[in-house]
């Protein structure tokens, strides 16, 4: 009975996990970082410099996501600005978004990827 029960407990787990990292499909979060970057938001691109070449959102800047740390002083002074950052999935931008938390950082928005963002303007 309990390697039954260890089976159950993985599958639930596993349940919970996939929906947990289920991407949204109703473009909510990609409509909320374009009010935000209309109203000022300083516009993140947290990929590659090979990245960004190949294509990026315009008017982004670009600070690949393992930089941040060392160019904090990049995003200003103001701790509570908006600030909307992405990459190709949204995992980098979440790594971003995090240090940027820490640094003290409030408002951050991971608006997830390139592709998805460029498709919802």
């Amino acid at each position: 009975m309990k390697l039954q029960k260890g089976y159950f407990f993985l599958v639930v787990l596993l349940l919970f996990t996939a929906v947990a990292c289920a991407k949204s499909t109703d473009g909510a979060v990609e409509k909320l970082a374009w009010q935000e970057i209309h109203n000022g938001a300083l516009l993140v691109d947290v990929r590659t410099q090979e990245e960004y070449d190949a294509g990026h959102l315009e008017g982004a800047l670009l600070i690949p996501y393992d930089q941040i740390p060392q160019r904090l002083a990049e995003f200003g002074e103001d701790k509570n600005r908006s600030i909307v950052v992405y990459c190709r999935s949204g995992k980098r931008a979440g790594v971003a978004e995090q240090t940027l938390r820490k640094a003290g950082f409030t408002h951050v928005l991971n608006a997830g990827g390139y592709k998805t963002m460029k498709a919802a303007k």
